[in-house]
């Protein structure tokens, strides 16, 4: 069974055969996250994630996945509402519908990246890191511009 809430022409869903590939690699492809990431490669982020779309009249306004085991850890990448719907709640709509589905209120541990809306995660209770020296990472920003040169 899928999640599925309407709300004025606003429908959000966790049903992967409603959230147009199209839609979310053209957006992807041209943030400072994933700059250029190939669609395959969005495809099967999806396939293999947590997704929720934000339809409003059945088109694809809106975009968010967690990465997650559903028992103890998530992250939470590419949350995105598309630029003319922004300013009006709708992320906070995705990110409601992720952490319900995801019953994050059970997990032990919730991450997430941004350069840019600290702010909006804040009001869902993200704070900076506690202990920034117990973390390390492997990062390749640039990645999908490597690929295409190959």
């Amino acid at each position: 069974m899928t999640y599925q809430e309407t709300l004025n022409h606003l429908r959000i869903t966790d049903n992967k055969d409603e959230i147009d590939l199209d839609t979310v690699h053209g957006f992807l492809s041209n943030t400072y996250w994933s700059k250029d990431i190939p669609k395959a490669v969005v495809e099967k982020a999806i396939q293999h994630s947590l997704t929720v779309g934000l339809l409003l009249n059945d088109q694809l306004i809106g975009f968010g996945r967690a990465i997650t085991d559903y028992a103890t850890f998530a992250y939470l990448a590419d949350i995105y509402v598309s630029a003319d719907h922004r300013g009006q709640g709708y992320s906070k709509m995705i990110l409601n519908a992720l952490f319900e589905k995801s019953g994050s209120d059970q997990l032990r541990r919730m991450l997430l990246a941004t350069a840019d809306a600290h702010g909006l995660y804040r009001q869902f209770g993200f704070t900076d890191l506690a202990k920034p020296e117990s973390f390390l990472e492997i990062n390749r920003p640039n990645i999908y511009q490597k690929h295409q040169s190959n």
